[in-house]
């Protein structure tokens, strides 16, 4: 895609530092750094993100992860696995791409809290039983 910066590092337009590489998926270090050894998987193929994924690009892609995870982890500590998927979500390149984000510990400036509440499990039954019947092969 022309205005892809993800494809742009692909193609070797735009410098990156990579951690990985093969026939199908990129590793590279992510320039913003969240923390020191944050790292991003990305498929080759342009896609925008793993909502618009083929079954085939997700199986390249995810079957690398833990093998880099891995390393970024001997690397450096125990990591975040995360995806944003669109805009809201906080996506800002519209490449598929996952984030490997080293954690240090409580003061590396990532935080990621969930609030801890009685859940209702009826709603969750009702919106388990929503979200199963928009699942298609």
């Amino acid at each position: 895609m022309d205005n892809c910066i993800f494809c742009k590092i692909i193609s070797g337009e735009i410098p990156s530092s990579k951690v990985y590489e093969d026939d199908k998926v990129l590793a590279f270090l992510d320039i913003s750094q969240a923390t020191k050894g944050h790292t991003l998987v990305i498929p080759k193929e342009h896609v925008r993100n793993i909502l618009e994924m083929s079954a085939e690009t997700a199986e390249t892609v995810f079957s690398r992860v833990p093998k880099i995870a891995r390393a970024v982890q001997k690397a450096t500590r125990a990591m975040n696995i995360l995806n944003n998927n669109e805009e809201v979500a906080g996506q800002t390149v519209f490449h598929a791409h996952i984030h490997l984000v080293p954690r240090y510990g409580a003061d590396d400036g990532i935080h990621m809290g969930f609030d801890e509440h009685e859940p209702d499990f009826a709603a969750l039954a009702d919106l388990a039983d929503s979200i199963a019947k928009e699942v298609t092969e």
